[in-house]
């Protein structure tokens, strides 16, 4: 059984709640990514900031980046996995919450992502097709 854990990326990296989009948006360059997951400083999950949610919310709305701060963006309860959640758990969550990446937990603690690419490198082609099918639905 696959689970989340074999497929995540590790070491996912927070920004603080209360750094800087600028900060994040410097942040995601250096490490070639797309989203960050948002911590409070009790190192708790509290969204995902991603390089859209900048644009559009951000300079698309006429803000400082530099005065913003990502904990602002985060918005509502956090879609997560469990490290132990197999395949179906992950496409379910995914279709049904219409995200593209997902932040793997044990117990309270973020131990990494599972982004579309990563479910793309490691399930059969059928279920990567519904998946996508699932994310392409407007």
């Amino acid at each position: 059984m696959t689970t989340a854990r074999d497929i995540m990326t590790e070491d996912a990296e927070c920004i603080g709640a209360q750094e800087t989009v600028l900060k994040a948006a410097k942040k995601m360059t250096q490490m070639g990514v797309g989203a960050l997951p948002i911590c409070g400083e009790d190192d708790k999950l509290k969204g995902m900031l991603t390089d859209r949610d900048i644009v559009v919310k951000v300079l698309g709305a006429g803000k400082d980046p530099g005065q913003v701060k990502a904990g602002e963006l985060a918005q509502g309860e956090v879609v997560t996995i469990g490290a132990d959640d197999d395949a179906a758990a992950i496409l379910a969550t995914m279709s049904e919450h219409q995200v593209r990446r997902l932040p793997v937990i044990d117990g309270h603690r973020l131990v990494g992502i599972v982004a579309q690419a990563d479910v793309a490198r490691a399930l059969p082609d059928p279920q990567v097709a519904d998946l996508l099918q699932a994310l392409s639905v407007e």
